[in-house]
């Protein structure tokens, strides 16, 4: 019989431990999150990155499948938001808005440390990779649907995920791998990476509890009901269609593949949206309102869900 109790404890609770304190740190003390952000994105992010795919047990053709269907999942999701939010009613700019909270996970600062606690080592590397590719399709697909929904129907900012060390991190692990110059696992300068990248994992909690605690949810919340039932309801599902179809040799990646699908809305669209549409309005709500209060309101939700999404990876039930 499956330990809810302890899966909480021992996976979901110190996640929402830390992120807690973020949130208290913001409402006493007002911190910033935008230099811990940028710690984060320039060096802690590429470090665990590099390393976690430089020493990855994980195949070639494991990472080949995992990229392959974190872009039929991101697609799927967009055509079924699309749909959802035109039949439910949604118009410009608050559809798009709408699809950029469905397509993309909280792949990082939640989704990395739930995976690492849930499912350990396998679970860990699994998570980076989801979310290496991921940050590529936020910077490309992301920022067409943050620009349309201000207006402009061009991929104007794409050229931002060429910015983004990260993506360099994984070309670079993935070259060393390739010619087989990958150092020594016991190495300094191994354990060096090894050793910034872990520090990524509660440094990413921290600046998700303080950006939930700048949130500024007013009316949106009424608004962010269809938002929040593709993310936590509808992408659960298409990612466990996409693995199936995909058929992991290894089980638990495609646990980890199916619970990253199901965390909560990623924080980087609410950049996105206040860079590209600021301004832009929908019935009193801006699109960041709408985005930031899709974010905090999928977070919360995500607590108890999560808890028994991976109550039921664990057991096998479905996978």
């Amino acid at each position: 019989m499956v330990d809810v109790a302890g899966i909480f404890l021992g996976a979901v609770g110190p996640t929402v431990a830390i992120a807690a304190i973020g949130y208290l740190l913001s409402v006493t003390r007002g911190v910033d999150p935008r230099p811990l952000n940028t710690v984060v994105v320039y060096v802690f992010a590429p470090a665990l990155v590099f390393h976690s795919l430089a020493v990855t047990e994980l195949g070639s053709t494991t990472l080949v499948r995992l990229t392959v269907g974190i872009v039929a999942f991101t697609l799927a999701m967009w055509a079924v938001a699309e749909a959802f939010g035109r039949v439910v009613g949604e118009t410009e700019p608050i559809l798009s808005a709408l699809v950029l909270v469905a397509i993309f996970s909280n792949a990082g600062n939640l989704g990395i440390p739930v995976s690492d606690f849930a499912f350990g080592d396998v679970g860990r590397q699994t998570a980076v990779v989801f979310l290496s590719v991921q940050s590529v399709l936020v910077y490309t697909v992301g920022v067409y649907a943050a620009s349309r929904s201000g207006g402009e129907a061009g991929a104007v900012g794409v050229r931002r995920v060429f910015a983004l060390p990260l993506v360099y991190a994984v070309l670079a692990a993935l070259g060393a791998r390739a010619l087989d110059v990958v150092p020594a696992t016991g190495s300094a300068g191994m354990e060096a990476l090894k050793l910034v990248g872990n520090a990524s994992i509660p440094v990413m909690l921290l600046v998700l509890g303080i950006h939930l605690a700048r949130t500024d949810t007013g009316a949106a919340v009424a608004r962010s009901w269809s938002a929040t039932a593709l993310r936590l309801g509808i992408a659960p599902l298409v990612g466990l269609g996409v693995a199936l179809a995909l058929g992991f040799q290894n089980p638990t990646v495609a646990r980890v593949f199916v619970l990253e699908t199901a965390m909560p809305a990623a924080v980087t669209p609410v950049i996105l949206v206040t860079e590209f549409a600021a301004d832009t309005r929908s019935g009193g709500v801006t699109v960041p309102e709408y985005v930031s209060t899709c974010v905090l309101v999928t977070t919360l939700l995500s607590i108890p869900l999560l808890t028994l999404f991976i109550a039921v990876l664990q057991s096998g039930a479905v996978l």
